[in-house]
């Protein structure tokens, strides 16, 4: 078991996800702005290992407008060496990580151009992590997508197009459900046609689900992960004190935590905290999990 946090380290001073508008576009100010977000990464993750958190989202801001038409510039060449540094520092700490892109990665959209769209962020992603040499458990996480009121014709749409997606995409990628339209029981269907390993969301499961308590989802998502995959993937939040129905909290609630520690204790798998104060979270987590047998110790 690694425990992570998403994107952001409130801690350091530096700045990991850079960029630019686009019309201020130029290779210079390409070049600067990765530089730099590569650099921060760096810092990121020396930070985590420092502290044993060993489980990473990277920011999908690390190359700005890398899958738009205008960036037509060999990122990839040009920063090959840097990449690749920072993956064999993955490598060599045994460190988990994922890429997760925005909400309009749309693969079962009705738009035609949102999909072709999608499908070139999808490859900015797969590019990113394969420039760091990283095996097949660094995952690209998406959401499954609309309903476009008809959520039968938009699952067989969605597994339509996953099937013909290139495998540069497909051996990375995987699904979580969501909190308004695609439970656990929609994500295991589209599995069972597509064999994607799901990431479960325990947040979204607690206002969206089928009637699964949480021994019984476990049970049925960590099902879909292979030994390729590495250990199942989980993000974890609760309902914030006091917040609308469905807000994140804002800090860990050390009870809550526990409990879903001893709930869960027949599984191991990597916990990725989608809690606001991001490290902060992640430090507590960790001490709590620290008496844990799953926990990976440095």
């Amino acid at each position: 078991m690694k425990i992570g946090y998403p994107c952001i380290n409130h801690t350091l001073t530096c700045q990991g996800s850079r960029t630019f508008r686009l019309k201020s576009y130029s290779v210079q100010n390409l070049i600067e702005k990765v530089e730099n977000n590569l650099d921060c990464l760096q810092q990121i993750l020396k930070y985590n290992l420092k502290h044993n958190i060993l489980f990473f989202r990277m920011t999908s801001d690390l190359v700005p407008f890398a899958s738009h038409p205008i960036n037509r510039f060999d990122w990839q060449g040009f920063f090959k060496k840097k990449f690749r540094t920072v993956g064999q520092f993955i490598k060599k700490h045994d460190m988990r990580i994922s890429m997760h892109p925005d909400q309009f990665t749309l693969i079962n959209s009705l738009n035609r151009i949102i999909f072709q769209r999608s499908l070139k962020e999808l490859h900015y992603h797969a590019e990113i992590l394969d420039s760091m040499e990283l095996n097949t458990s660094a995952k690209i996480q998406i959401h499954v997508g609309g309903v476009y009121n008809d959520k039968t014709k938009s699952i067989k749409r969605f597994i339509k197009r996953y099937k013909n997606i290139h495998d540069k995409i497909k051996r990375r990628l995987v699904i979580e459900n969501d909190d308004r339209s695609y439970c656990l029981r929609d994500c295991l269907l589209l599995h069972e046609q597509t064999r994607i390993p799901i990431v479960f969301d325990v947040f979204h499961h607690s206002v969206n689900n089928a009637g699964e308590d949480l021994d019984e989802s476990f049970a049925l998502f960590t099902k879909t992960w292979r030994r390729k995959d590495g250990i199942p993937m989980v993000d974890y939040s609760h309902q914030k004190r006091g917040g609308q129905k469905g807000q994140h909290a804002t800090t860990l609630n050390k009870r809550v935590f526990r409990n879903f520690l001893c709930q869960t204790k027949p599984y191991d798998f990597d916990i990725m905290l989608e809690i606001k104060d991001k490290e902060k979270s992640a430090l507590e987590a960790i001490k709590i999990a620290s008496g844990d047998e799953r926990f990976k110790e440095l």
